[in-house]
């Protein structure tokens, strides 16, 4: 078969630097998944191979030179999802990607959708009271979270933020560790403060937590409470009992918003015990202004290698009768 070969123009810098990648590592990946030599002769891509191929290499690259124009920075992992829906003829979906944009962070990092799961699941937490997200590791959930609660808060839509994770380990074990019981349960919101810290930058999140602005907590600090005006973040909800997630439902107060998240294939609660997080799926599934979102692998925007694993233990579950199912009722 004829080889076909396709020229694409580009000056911009910024662009070419976002779709070439470090050392040219996005043009490797891209010759590593399609049968084609991509190569740069000056202001000018030249992709050359066979014609399907080639057809959908500069598909390819069209998408992400508008993403580029929009104002995306190219990661690995974004051009790995471009190329997967490439080759399942959706890379139409790439078209809705970059309009929803969150916040800048202290670094001047953008933070916006970066998948077409991640883009629903920032909608929902804009349009509703309660969201629920569900989904693996790697998709994103708590930091996104944390990121919308931070853009309000500068709104000024809401007038703190309240962040908490159960402690699994609450009883015999976090005794073992020294200090009080703040110091004993900060290892469990650790990955809380590390989204914090990560998107105000360190002296506005110090002036915030000595202000009283921001609050990490363990789940059993919001028993008896009622959060008014406050945007609250419920982290690692599967680990919570039946009892727990009805109680922090209940203390939402007026003006607030609450987002959920959590991953039910990683349940750390004792044998037998069921998740809360499981249980509300079907208690609320039908009530009006809740909006549930379901992640899958095909949102994780860590390292390749983690949207691996994540498929890998989905078929091990599969194979032993209890995986694969539990992701969506």
């Amino acid at each position: 078969m004829k080889a076909q070969e396709h020229r694409f123009k580009v000056s911009d810098r910024h662009q070419v630097y976002s779709l070439l990648g470090p050392h040219d590592r996005h043009l490797e990946i891209i010759q590593e998944n399609f049968d084609v030599k991509v190569v740069t002769r000056g202001d000018e891509l030249v992709i050359s191979g066979p014609p399907a191929e080639v057809e959908l290499v500069s598909l390819l690259v069209q998408k992400l030179l508008d993403q580029t124009r929009r104002g995306s920075q190219l990661s690995e992992p974004e051009l790995r999802y471009a190329i997967r829906l490439v080759r399942e003829g959706t890379a139409g979906e790439l078209d809705e990607l970059g309009d929803e944009h969150v916040l800048v962070t202290a670094r001047g990092k953008r933070i916006q959708a970066r998948t077409v799961g991640q883009k629903d699941y920032i909608r929902a937490m804009q349009n509703h009271s309660l969201v629920f997200g569900i989904g693996p590791a790697g998709t994103g959930k708590t930091y996104l979270a944390v990121a919308l609660a931070v853009a309000a808060f500068r709104a000024r839509t809401v007038s703190r933020i309240i962040l908490t994770r159960p402690a699994v380990e609450a009883g015999e074990k976090l005794g073992f560790l020294p200090g009080d019981i703040q110091e004993k349960v900060n290892p469990y919101l650790r990955p809380l403060y590390d989204a914090l810290f990560d998107i105000l930058g360190s002296d506005t999140f110090d002036k915030y937590m000595q202000r009283g602005l921001v609050e990490v907590a363990p789940l059993a600090y919001m028993r008896g409470r009622t959060l008014d005006d406050a945007f609250i973040i419920l982290d690692e909800a599967q680990n919570t009992t039946p009892e727990q997630m009805k109680m922090f439902l209940t203390r939402m107060g007026i003006g607030s918003r609450t987002v959920v998240t959590g991953d039910i294939t990683q349940i750390d609660l004792p044998k037998g015990s069921y998740s809360g997080l499981e249980q509300v799926r079907v208690v609320l599934k039908d009530v009006d202004g809740i909006a549930f979102v379901y992640l899958s692998d095909r949102d994780v925007v860590r390292h390749p290698l983690v949207q691996r694993v994540v498929l890998a233990y989905e078929r091990f579950g599969l194979m032993q009768g209890n995986g694969g199912s539990r992701d969506n009722p």
